[in-house]
């Protein structure tokens, strides 16, 4: 009988608190950027509450398979961020168990996730996008709702500039009026001034009627042609009460669903497939349509292929190229026109070129509008399974790296995740967008993210199974010290316990020899190579790696020492490094083929000098610092005898 183990079942109540919590939050921040994005088709239009949670109600579905990623990488980064910290996870591998085996019920859960976001966005997805795109394109129609202010020209309506003065909220009453009719010709305005007036809806809510007490009408009217009556006619009215009914709409009217369900936010995999599979096949048929228009079309009047018909099947051939018995004279039958002749020749030849042009550029801007089609229906295909893939890779991402890190909470995970999904989001979005734009298969394009965060999950797995330590300060410290050269510090302490105790004898031995050796080397490099000289020999790194060595020997065989005065003098030795700007070339000829390339050999060479001057007083060091040791070992040292390291 198969039985579930406590390991399984403890990883799986740390994980899906985490990731219920994070799911959430990660949900939250994408609705705030949906609602940031359309806030402009939201307010100022009165709509109902109702409404509104009905909009956020779809929006949320259809942001749950963006939104999932996010969480599991922020709760697989948390989860096992905490385990670290809390030794747990030290604990379980010192049990013989692996960071996989740790691992292993959160893959078949987050696989079990990837499984149920594929299925959420080939069923529930698009008819959640179809009910959200529906309302947000009725809540773009409804017009906004009425707030007249006072002092201010008011434009929300359509054809109409409003001016008030002066308003009376309580029984909705206007006072000191201006109205101007920008809907009607400009060249006849009219202008509407009046005391005071009223603002009301007629009960169908699709026309404004207001009216307008004690004022005048202003109206500039056409002349009808006569001249008699003149350029300019002018009428004024002046009226006690007046009704004006203005087209409103403030209804709101939901559009109609089958037309979203048209498009590829509405379809799920077999439709996106049967409509790229229809729009293809009509793509093929306009472009062989367009190339046989182009085969046959006469290049200067002269035909170069005919249709030719064998077996039902339709083809072209080429025709058999005239060859005139003299060449064809352009200019001299030019010059035989008259000069009216010629114009009308050219305007012929221009109006056939120009509407040859149009009509390929027609032809151009269907096959390009089906192919844009395609594109999109094959975007949305391949989506499904990117995001759903997106799952896997984001956990295979944070796992290890909440296990390399071992840092939980809220802090570090927080920055990591943001920081690993804004990575995914450029490439993403970036991918998203050459493949829109035919610039990239759609496939490349898609799959883009995938394929650069693959490889780093499989690499931070590898290197967290085996615990290295990829974010280990020291370890990135010492290798950017071995790559800049940075100076390097050591660090010595007393051993509570020592097996082998430093011989006085032995120890000053080693410490003459090394200081010998290290001083052979400082006559023998007494100052600065030249150029050439650099590039061509440089400093031997065969005997710098054997005095380094040898250094650290002699630290090593210094460091089981009881006397804290050896110890502390032990740590004046300097860190001789092997670096390549000793020597970076081996072989005279390539060293002097690399100092001819002068734009790069002169900084190179500055920087390699530097280097080198700073292991001639390494070099120096090494030998005062033996000698200190020596009179210390012997008991002849004195306080003197400090002032005498180079």
């Amino acid at each position: 009988m198969f039985r579930v183990k406590k390991l399984y079942i403890f990883m799986l109540k740390t994980f899906l608190p985490q990731f219920l919590m994070t799911f959430l939050i990660c949900l939250f921040i994408v609705m705030m950027q949906f609602l940031w994005g359309h806030i402009d088709d939201l307010v100022g239009k009165g709509l109902g509450i109702d409404v509104v949670a009905e909009l956020f109600f779809y929006a949320a579905l259809s942001l749950v398979p963006l939104s999932l990623p996010l969480a599991i990488l922020l709760a697989s980064i948390m989860t096992f961020g905490n385990l670290g910290e809390h030794v747990e996870l030290t604990a379980m591998k010192s049990s013989g168990i692996s960071l996989m085996r740790v691992m292993a019920p959160l893959i078949v859960l987050v696989s079990l996730i990837s499984a149920g976001s594929f299925y959420f966005q080939n069923n529930v997805l698009p008819m959640a996008q179809v009910k959200m795109w529906t309302l947000l394109y009725s809540f773009r129609q409804k017009s906004p709702t009425l707030d007249i202010p006072e002092g201010a020209v008011y434009t929300q309506i359509p054809g109409y500039n409003l001016y008030v003065l002066h308003k009376d909220e309580r029984n909705n009453m206007l006072y000191n009026l201006l109205i101007y009719d920008v809907g009607s010709d400009m060249s006849s305005p009219r202008i509407v001034a009046a005391d005071s007036g009223r603002l009301d809806f007629t009960p169908d809510q699709k026309h404004l009627v207001l009216n307008l007490y004690r004022g005048n009408w202003y109206e500039q009217m056409p002349s009808g042609g006569t001249q008699s009556m003149g350029d300019d006619l002018y009428r004024r009215e002046s009226f006690r009460e007046k009704e004006i009914m203005i087209p409103y709409d403030n209804n709101f009217t939901r559009m109609d669903d089958n037309e979203m369900r048209q498009q590829f936010v509405g379809k799920n995999i077999s439709e996106l497939s049967h409509t790229i599979d229809s729009v293809q096949l009509r793509l093929d048929s306009a472009t062989r349509e367009v190339a046989r228009d182009m085969r046959s079309t006469p290049i200067v009047g002269v035909p170069t292929r005919h249709v030719v018909v064998r077996d039902g099947k339709q083809s072209f051939e080429l025709v058999e190229p005239v060859h005139p018995a003299e060449p064809v004279r352009i200019d001299s039958m030019l010059g035989s026109l008259t000069p009216i002749e010629r114009q009308m020749l050219v305007d012929q030849a221009l109006s056939k070129v120009t509407n040859l042009k149009q009509d390929y550029m027609f032809k151009g801007y269907a096959v390009n509008d089906d192919s844009f089609v395609i594109r999109r229906h094959m975007i949305e295909w391949q989506k499904k399974y990117t995001l759903s893939l997106a799952c896997l890779i984001f956990f295979f991402i944070g796992a290890p790296l909440g296990a390399i890190v071992r840092k939980g909470g809220l802090g570090t995970p927080i920055v990591l995740s943001v920081a690993l999904f804004v990575v995914y989001y450029i490439f993403d979005n970036t991918g998203y967008k050459m493949a829109r734009d035919g610039h990239w298969p759609v496939w490349q394009g898609m799959w883009l993210s995938s394929a650069v965060l693959l490889p780093l999950g499989v690499f931070l797995t590898k290197k967290a199974v085996n615990d290295s330590a990829v974010f280990n300060p020291d370890a990135w410290m010492n290798a950017l010290r071995r790559i800049t050269g940075l100076h390097q510090v050591r660090n010595l302490q007393i051993k509570e316990v020592i097996i082998t105790e430093v011989d006085t004898d032995a120890a000053t031995a080693a410490l003459e020899q090394l200081r010998q050796h290290a001083e052979q080397l400082s006559t023998r490099y007494k100052s600065r190579q030249g150029f050439l000289d650099y590039w061509r020999r440089g400093y031997d790194r065969k005997a710098i790696a054997e005095l380094s060595a040898e250094v650290e020997s002699v630290v090593d065989m210094l460091s089981n020492t009881r006397n804290q005065m050896v110890l502390n003098k032990a740590m004046d030795f300097p860190i001789v490094r092997n670096l390549i700007a000793y020597q970076p070339c081996r072989h005279a000829g390539l060293g002097t083929a690399l100092a001819c390339l002068v734009p790069l050999s002169v900084p190179a060479y500055l920087v390699g000098a530097r280097y080198q001057a700073t292991l001639r007083r390494e070099l120096r060091q090494t030998a005062t610092v033996c000698s200190q040791l020596c009179a210390i070992l012997r008991g002849e040292y004195t306080r003197e005898m400090e002032y005498n390291v180079s």
